[in-house]
C-alpha cells in the first residue's frame, strides 16, 4: 500500500488527470485476476466480458494519448508520459495484490479488520518514513518537516483521510452498482475539470475509451443471476442483504474505489 500510494502521486504528476483516472481502473482487472488465482474465486461471463471491455477501453485511451504526446510535451514539458504510465500500471498491480492478500489474511485469521488495519498503518508509516528520510532527509533537516505544506497540500491530506474513512461507510451502506456509478461519475468529473483547468482535449477516441471503461465498471458491478455465487468485488450483492460485507477492508472495496488506504 505504501508503494501504491507513492506511485499514484508519480503517475498523476506525469499524466493528465482524466487519463490517470481512466487508466487507474485497471486495478479492477488486476484485483479480479489476483482474486481468481489466490482465492480461487469465480467470475461470471458478464464479469469476464466487462474485464475485456475495461482493458480495451484503457488501451484506446492510451492510443489516443500517444497520438497527442507531442502536443502534451509542448504544453507540459515537465511531464513524462512513459513514467506516468509505468507508475499507474505498477500501482494497479500492487493495488490488486495488496487488496486480495489483505482479504486472504482477514479470512485466514481470527484478528479483526480493525486490528489488521492498525498493523497496516504501523508498517506503512514506518516504510513511508524510511522512504522520506532516504529521498528528502537532508532537505527536511535543513528546512523542517512541514516546509512546503501549503493550503493545497493540507487539503489533499484531509481529502485522503476523509476518503479512507468514507470507504467503510460506502461498503457498509451502498451496494456495488452504486459504487460502480460513483467510479463512473469520478471519471466524468475528472475529465470535465481537466478541460476547464488544464485545457485537456477530449476527442472521439478518448470518449470511446472512457465510455468503454465506464460501461465495464457498471457491468462488473452487476450481481449474478439468483442462486449464483458472486465474484470478487461482489461479495455483498445488495444493500438489502441480511449479512454485512465480508471484508470491510479487503479487495472488494479496493476494486471500485480510488483510495489506497482502506480503513483509517
Amino acid at each position: 500500500y505504501t508503494l501504491q500510494n507513492n506511485l499514484q502521486y508519480v503517475a498523476i504528476s506525469n499524466l493528465p488527470a482524466a487519463t490517470f483516472q481512466v487508466t487507474y481502473q485497471l486495478k479492477i482487472l488486476t484485483t479480479a485476476l489476483f482474486s481468481v488465482l489466490m482465492l480461487r474465486k469465480s467470475l461470471s461471463r458478464v464479469q469476464w466480458v466487462s474485464l475485456l471491455l475495461l482493458f480495451a477501453g484503457v488501451a484506446i485511451v492510451q492510443v489516443q494519448q500517444e497520438g497527442n504526446k507531442e502536443a502534451s510535451v509542448a504544453n507540459a514539458s515537465n511531464q513524462n508520459y512513459t513514467v506516468g504510465l509505468v507508475a499507474v500500471v505498477v500501482s494497479c498491480l500492487s493495488s490488486g495484490f495488496a487488496g486480495v492478500y489483505f482479504e486472504k489474511i482477514l479470512k485466514g485469521s481470527s484478528a479483526s479488520v480493525w486490528m489488521r488495519n492498525v498493523q497496516l498503518g504501523i508498517f506503512g508509516t514506518a516504510l513511508g518514513l524510511l522512504g522520506m528520510w532516504w529521498n528528502d532527509g537532508a532537505a527536511i533537516a535543513k528546512r523542517g518537516f512541514l516546509f512546503g505544506y501549503t493550503n493545497m497540500v493540507w487539503c489533499v491530506i484531509f481529502n485522503q483521510a476523509f476518503g479512507g474513512l468514507l470507504v467503510a461507510v460506502v461498503v457498509k451502506y451502498a451496494d456495488n452498482i452504486l459504487k460502480g456509478f460513483a467510479t463512473s461519475f469520478s471519471i466524468i468529473v475528472s475529465t470535465v475539470t481537466s478541460i476547464y483547468l488544464f485545457g485537456f482535449h477530449v476527442d472521439l477516441l478518448f470518449t470511446a475509451g472512457a465510455g468503454l471503461v465506464i460501461g465495464a465498471v457498471y457491468m462488473y458491478s452487476l450481481p449474478k443471476a439468483p442462486g449464483g455465487s458472486l465474484g470478487h468485488g461482489l461479495s455483498s450483492s445488495s444493500s438489502a442483504s441480511p449479512s454485512p460485507p465480508k471484508t470491510e477492508g479487503g479487495g472488494e472495496m479496493e476494486a471500485f474505489l480510488p483510495k489506497s488506504v482502506l480503513v483509517k
